[in-house]
């Protein structure tokens, strides 16, 4: 039997939700005001989303975010996927060790990732900047990468590598036509998600940069204490990109699956 849900459980999910997104439409809305009131709407104009992108330190900061967070999910998805299909064929006892030191970051505290980065930086001489921007953004994507894709490599046969070889395939054929497509969904899972973290990071982003790049994230930090309606049409944006990326790591395992059965499906019409 169906369990049903009282009123006052749909009352308490609904505050909850509008706790949570309301917020979110608030900033959306007022990204199109056409006065400059962050609480009055007077009317509907492209204004702030105009001087948003005439503002050549904005435009700076997008470029940056966009380059850092590409390169830095296509190295770590590289070097993630690359580390778990090498741990997976490890003894036990490296699998459990790595793994373990692969959790310290996301279990991390943000802040103590930060000032550990920044010390470290410090200890070596490097100057602040797009360099260590970037190498701060793949170290804490990394472990992203390897979560995700390790469950799909521990689903695998065993001897799928061996038996591939065994048939003539080399090492590296093995890897990208055999390993890789089985556990594509969990790459793709664990680009998206690495994609996302560093597109909107702000705590180890402000410790680890310097030399004028900002991202995003750091740009809206320092324009929140003075009253700007491009921050609005700025925030705005970043939702829309989160949002996509969201809809996609959604839609992808089902578009996949649907896939996987419209191919047995047509398999077992031929067989008939």
């Amino acid at each position: 039997m169906k369990e049903r849900v009282s009123p006052l459980e749909k009352a308490a999910l609904g505050l909850m939700l509008l706790f949570f997104y309301l917020p979110i439409v608030y900033i959306v809305i007022f990204s199109f005001n056409d006065s400059r009131s962050l609480t009055n709407f007077t009317g509907f104009s492209l204004q702030w989303y105009e001087k948003m992108f005439s503002d050549s330190t904005m435009v700076e900061s997008i470029f940056y975010t966009v380059v850092i967070a590409v390169l830095a999910t296509v190295i770590s998805t590289v070097v993630g996927t690359l580390t778990a299909i090498g741990l997976s064929k490890s003894r036990k006892i490296l699998q459990t060790a790595v793994e373990r030191i692969n959790d310290l970051p996301v279990m991390n505290p943000d802040i103590v990732t930060a000032i550990g980065l920044l010390m470290f930086f410090s200890a070596i001489a490097v100057r602040k900047g797009f360099l260590t921007l970037l190498l701060a953004h793949i170290m804490f994507c990394i472990p992203y990468v390897m979560l995700s894709v390790m469950p799909k490599l521990r689903s695998l046969d065993p001897n799928l590598t061996d038996a591939a070889m065994d048939l003539g395939a080399t090492p590296m054929q093995a890897i990208t036509k055999v390993i890789v497509p089985q556990i594509r969904p969990g790459i793709i899972s664990g680009a998206l998600i690495a994609f996302t973290m560093s597109f909107d990071d702000f705590v180890i982003s402000y410790f680890v940069t310097g030399n004028g790049v900002q991202n995003i994230s750091i740009l809206v930090y320092t324009m929140s204490k003075r009253v700007n309606p491009s921050i609005n049409a700025l925030s705005t944006i970043v939702i829309a990109a989160i949002a996509v990326v969201v809809l996609i790591v959604n839609l992808l395992p089902l578009l996949h699956t649907k896939k996987l059965l419209s191919s047995t499906g047509q398999k077992q019409v031929e067989e008939r």
